[in-house]
């Protein structure tokens, strides 16, 4: 695994970045919610092992029914789960914005992670969508602990309002349970490493864009889910382990990044916004 910027220097960079690719699990597909499996082409090199692919976390829903999005029943380990949502469309074009806009060798194709089976260590960068609604478990907790103090780097996108506050909240204290929370102040590096990202505007999802905000039932009041928020749990050295996207949706403006229908502005934002975020975890 790709463990901080210092260990890329050298002939340790090269042993290194040799041991990623030999462990590199092959790729699966997986059903999402929103697309069933095949119904987006595999892009010629989705075998290919390189420095990063875009990693997503896979994990069990929290409940039968949460007042908003209907549960994906089933076992989650075989997709048709929330952890699907956006998938793959928002990965593949998300990649191939890293691919463009970037020198790191990226392949084309997402990555399915599992907690459980210790996949996460061949890959220094892991997403996770709709945390607000996530059922992590303290091995889960546990394990994806262990990953970032290693080294990993942990993106977490759409989830709004405070119930989903709650919720997020609740998983991630299960890896550090004493962390402070914080918004990412301006001047941070993660904000500065490739692009020189100042405003941060909140990102709507594609639907609000297109039919106007529909508000969930279990908002608490009319400024809830208003507002983005973009924060980061930090190690003791200042390292951010877990950047935090509250009130917005990355992935949604990643997905929908080659419809004119979606404005420009927000999936510049994202691609940007996660550029910065993969060249930092493979930096620091």
């Amino acid at each position: 695994m790709v463990l901080s910027g210092v260990l890329w220097r050298g002939g340790i960079a090269l042993s290194i970045l040799g041991s990623l690719y030999a462990f590199q699990r092959p790729f699966r597909q997986y059903p999402g919610v929103e697309y069933s499996m095949g119904s987006i082409p595999l892009p010629a090199d989705y075998q290919e092992k390189t420095e990063w692919a875009f990693a997503r976390l896979m994990f069990p829903g929290g409940g039968t029914d949460d007042g908003y999005y209907p549960r994906f029943q089933g076992d989650y380990h075989y997709g048709l789960s929330l952890w699907t949502q956006d998938f793959p469309r928002a990965d593949r074009h998300f990649s191939e914005a890293v691919r463009r806009l970037t020198r790191i060798h990226v392949r084309s194709a997402e990555q399915v992670v599992d907690l459980d089976e210790g996949d996460a260590y061949d890959w220094p960068w892991l997403y996770a969508v709709q945390v607000g609604e996530w059922g992590f478990t303290s091995q889960e907790g546990k394990e994806l602990r262990e990953y970032l103090l290693r080294g990993g780097f942990f993106m977490v996108d759409d989830f709004h309002g405070d119930y989903e506050w709650q919720v997020f909240e609740r998983g991630i204290r299960l890896a550090f349970p004493d962390a402070v929370i914080r918004d990412i102040p301006d001047d941070d590096p993660i904000l500065h490493t490739v692009y020189d990202i100042g405003e941060r505007y909140q990102l709507p999802g594609a639907d609000h864009v297109r039919m106007g905000y529909k508000r969930p039932l279990r908002f608490t009041g009319p400024d809830d889910g208003k507002g983005a928020h973009w924060r980061a749990i930090y190690d003791e050295k200042g390292r951010i382990l877990v950047a935090i996207s509250y009130n917005s949706d990355v992935g949604d403006a990643w997905e929908w990044a080659d419809d004119p229908r979606y404005p420009a502005q927000f999936s510049d934002l994202a691609m940007r916004l996660g550029v910065n975020y993969i060249v930092y975890a493979m930096t620091h």
